[in-house]
């Protein structure tokens, strides 16, 4: 199922997964901009929010994102984010 997912959809599924990881509104994290920093002062990530969020991704795309990113510059925004776990669902 997840290999049909456009990119697209993916950031719409991400920005599900962020929302609930932040506690924010869904409607709320869906109005950002793309380029949003994950941990700046819009959504405020935490590191232990960090944590839940790359879970999430692990157990609803199979990326695991820590592993693959050791730097984890792919949480840098909502886009660095989709981007990374689009381009991995791809390789699969």
């Amino acid at each position: 199922m997840t290999d049909t997912l456009d990119r697209a959809a993916v950031e719409r599924e991400l920005r599900s997964m962020i929302a609930e990881a932040a506690r924010l509104e869904p409607e709320v994290v869906a109005e950002l901009p793309a380029d949003t920093d994950l941990f700046g002062p819009e959504i405020a990530l935490t590191s232990l929010a960090g944590v839940t969020l790359l879970g999430a991704v692990d157990a609803r795309f199979g990326v695991d994102v820590a592993t693959l990113d050791l730097s984890l510059d792919s949480l840098q925004s909502i886009a660095t984010l989709a981007d990374f776990v689009a381009t991995h669902l791809q390789d699969r």
